[in-house]
């Protein structure tokens, strides 16, 4: 059975477009990182609805039987409660958002130095944060003197939420410029890795003395 020979496969040659590639010079991908970060992220601020932020704050005050120190406690331990079901479950009526709403949009924050409540809300509407917001911390704050004849300590509400004039959330700019250093940053780890890459792949072999190597090299001693 006679089989045919087969043809020399012809050398691969560089497509014109690789060539100019491979031509371009090392700064150009990360360059080229740069403009594609700060792209992606104006895009993403661009696209993303705003987010507004409200906060409204209360404060834990000791009756003449609590000690003073106590009120600092009880903010802190309010803090942790005002986004709990109990707390939501009436706020939720006030504000007119269902409770997945508030457990999502609604948080808390105390400070270790005042014994005040801060309770934020976030809402891609201004004045829905400010209900959200208002909502809450009404609701703590009943939910709170309802036991201060057990805790000493009243907690009442120090400032109502007022509607933000400018969203919280990052502007297109600023989205951009993190987009851009993200790129930089990612194009700058490809040069350090690509000298590597190129040096490993043309590096030469070493050659392994074989037998009449061995032979010579006792010879010449």
């Amino acid at each position: 059975m006679t089989s045919k020979a087969e043809s020399p496969t012809p050398p691969i040659r560089s497509r014109p477009a690789l060539r100019r590639l491979r031509a371009l010079p090392p700064w150009s991908a990360l360059a080229a990182a740069v403009v594609t970060g700060c792209l992606a992220g104006g895009a993403y601020g661009a696209f993303t609805p705003p987010a507004y932020s409200a906060t409204a704050y209360v404060i834990a005050v000791p009756t003449k039987k609590a000690d003073p120190q106590a009120a600092l406690g009880f903010a802190q331990a309010y803090s942790r409660v005002a986004t709990q079901l109990a707390v939501l479950g009436d706020a939720q009526v006030w504000a007119g958002v269902p409770m997945r709403t508030l457990r999502r949009s609604v948080r808390s924050a105390t400070s270790p130095d005042a014994p005040m409540v801060a309770v934020t809300a976030t809402s891609a509407q201004a004045d829905l944060a400010v209900d959200m917001a208002n909502a809450v911390s009404r609701s703590l704050t009943r939910h709170a003197n309802h036991a201060k004849n057990a805790t000493h300590v009243e907690l009442l509400r120090f400032s109502r939420a007022v509607r933000p004039t400018e969203p919280s959330s990052a502007s297109p700019a600023l989205t951009g410029l993190v987009g851009a250093s993200a790129g930089g940053l990612l194009g700058g780890l490809a040069m350090l890795v690509r000298p590597r890459r190129a040096a490993a792949d043309g590096a030469p072999s070493a050659a392994v003395p074989g037998p009449a190597t061995a032979a010579d090299a006792r010879g010449q001693r």
